[in-house]
């Protein structure tokens, strides 16, 4: 029977050395392997023992599975083979297995079936405590960034929308010809009114007008050898329907029994023409079903996945073996830091860094309550909604700006038809900005666009009487004085986004800011720098994305129980950085 207090009567004092007739044979005191003993007397493994049954042949402890697994990514080894080799030749994982030999089932099924990533979360998290009863982390704080992993998919596996959508076109044509064909082969035999059917009308998809125009200029674009422009349309696929075509099939069989017309097979065999117009509805039947396949495995979200990993997306990696810009199928790795541990970890398969925040934050909220009061991270979290989230949530930002670089340049103080470089005024109530050559814009309406998750809200300011202004040309975005001489000004501003910019940005100038951001780009970007160079860890070893994300969370654990170690060794002290330096 598996009992929840296993670890305590597994790790036998003593049981660290062996003895020869000659000499002994033990680990150094210094050995990790008692800081992961002292870590694990203390976890509650209830979660993990619950996906085991009492009945049937005992086998191996999961506990101990547990302690090797963690132990090898303690010392970089993530490979199942390389675990079991140490299993059997080194001192510290015989210590931990009590002379057990598991073999490499056993850790595959350990890993891909009884242990999930809400146990690991839990186990990490039950070790978060600790380290904050232990004064080494507060909890209070985050330090987050991202980096792209590649996947354990064949780089040549691409699917991409584009290609889709444009193969999709052209299929649309032939059956939209298809169907012009039925029709007329019922109106010429009279089959219609005789079987009761119909003229057949080709089904509609929403999107591909905007499709066509695309390949179309892309076309153009070819001749004069200019860039083509992406073809990432979404399209409606719940019309984009094969059972359309399926009752089509099944009219041209009913017509093939009462006419008694066989369907043939095999060479040397004449086929009629209903029959050559049925196979043809078949190969486009099957050809839209794959198609539709393709972008419900897509999603909305996404423009490329691999056939050999679905849910890796490609991306374009900092690794680029051929120097061309390639992409590679990869997932987007999320860490958040405080004191050089990982307190959460997240994987993504969004390209961008712009929808990670909130699921990290969410995470958090889980696990810990409303302890969070700040977060830093680069300029990749940037966005409405994101400031947004941290600002109801009572949050404290130091968030990059987009352009916090501009922002440095004179090119940004010098243009004149910003907002930022106007004159803000009130007069009784009502506030309006002045421009370069001292002429008002006043608000005219307020405009509201639906955005994924909140309505972004607009304001517009117009300037009644642009003529005679010498700064036009400057002021006015592509101006053409021929065709639009008359054109006055118009803004629209998105106040509120605009409102916590400039808190974000007054916090990360800040002293305490400086030194946030000092600390974000050490910790988050030194995991990094261990996890893909020193350790090598440039490709996942596991396919789908929750087997990536137990790979990379057991890594994390791993990583973490290594930063216990040196800190109670003092081997590395707690970072409070440097204020005499300045951060980007």
């Amino acid at each position: 029977m598996l009992k929840q207090d296993y670890y305590n009567n597994f790790f036998d004092i003593g049981q660290q050395k062996i003895n020869f007739s000659f000499y002994e044979l033990g680990l150094p005191d210094d050995d990790p392997v008692y800081t992961l003993k002292k870590v694990m007397e203390e976890l509650d493994f209830s979660g993990l023992l619950a996906c085991y049954s009492d009945k049937g042949r005992t086998g191996y402890n999961p506990i101990m599975l547990y302690a090797v697994v963690t132990y090898a990514n303690m010392r970089g080894v993530r490979a199942v083979d390389r675990i079991v080799d140490l299993c059997r030749r080194d001192l510290a994982f015989i210590w931990l297995t009590k002379g057990q030999k598991p073999h490499r089932d056993a850790f595959y099924d350990f890993k891909g079936k009884k242990l999930t990533g809400e146990i690991l979360d839990e186990l990490n998290h039950q070790f978060m405590r600790r380290l904050q009863k232990e004064g080494l982390i507060t909890l209070k704080e985050l330090y987050i960034d991202g980096t792209k992993i590649e996947a354990n998919a064949n780089r040549y596996t691409f699917v991409w929308r584009g290609s889709i959508n444009y193969h999709l076109a052209g299929l649309l044509d032939t059956i939209d010809a298809l169907y012009t064909k039925y029709n007329a082969f019922l109106y010429e035999n009279e089959y219609g009114p005789k079987y009761d059917l119909g003229e057949a009308r080709m089904f509609m998809i929403e999107g591909m007008e905007k499709v066509r125009k695309v390949i179309e200029e892309n076309r153009r674009r070819k001749l004069t050898k200019h860039k083509k422009i992406s073809n990432n349309t979404l399209i409606e696929i719940d019309h984009c329907s094969p059972l359309e075509i399926l009752k089509l099939q099944k009219n041209l069989v009913e017509i093939a029994k009462g006419e008694g017309i066989l369907l043939v097979s095999g060479k040397g065999k004449h086929k009629s023409e209903l029959q050559k117009l049925y196979e043809e509805l078949e190969e486009c039947g099957r050809r839209l079903m794959e198609y539709k396949e393709c972008f419900e495995i897509m999603g909305k979200d996404r423009n490329s996945y691999s056939k050999t990993d679905l849910e890796a997306t490609f991306m374009r990696m900092k690794e680029d073996h051929m120097l061309n810009g390639q992409l590679k199928p990869a997932y987007n790795v999320q860490i958040a830091v405080e004191n050089y541990f990982i307190v959460h970890s997240y994987v993504s398969s969004d390209r961008t860094d712009y929808n990670t925040l909130i699921p990290v934050l969410e995470k958090h909220q889980r696990a810990f309550g409303d302890t969070l009061e700040a977060v830093t991270a680069d300029s990749g979290y940037c966005s409405e909604k994101n400031l947004m989230y941290l600002e109801k949530n009572g949050i404290r930002s130091y968030i990059k700006l987009q352009d916090h670089e501009k922002r440095k340049t004179r090119a940004y103080k010098d243009e004149i038809g910003k907002y930022y470089n106007m004159t803000y005024a009130v007069f009784e109530d009502e506030h309006y900005y002045i421009c370069h050559d001292g002429r008002e814009l006043r608000h005219i309406r307020t405009e509201s666009r639906e955005q994924a998750g909140y309505t972004q809200t607009l304001e517009v300011y117009e300037c009644t009487d642009c003529s005679g202004c010498e700064h036009k040309a400057k002021c006015l975005y592509k101006y053409d004085a021929e065709k639009k001489p008359d054109r006055s000004k118009v803004m629209k501003i998105n106040e509120r986004w605009e409102k916590l910019k400039e808190e974000s940005n007054a916090n990360i100038q800040s002293e305490t800011g400086i030194l946030k951001r000092q600390t974000r780009s050490i910790q988050t970007e030194g995991h990094f720098g261990d996890i893909k160079e020193n350790e090598d860890f440039r490709r996942f070893n596991y396919r789908s994305a929750e087997k990536v994300y137990k790979e990379f969370m057991l890594y994390a654990i791993g990583r973490n129980i290594m930063k216990y170690h040196r800190f109670i060794h003092h081997e590395i002290e707690k970072y409070e950085g440097k204020k005499e330096q300045k951060a980007a």
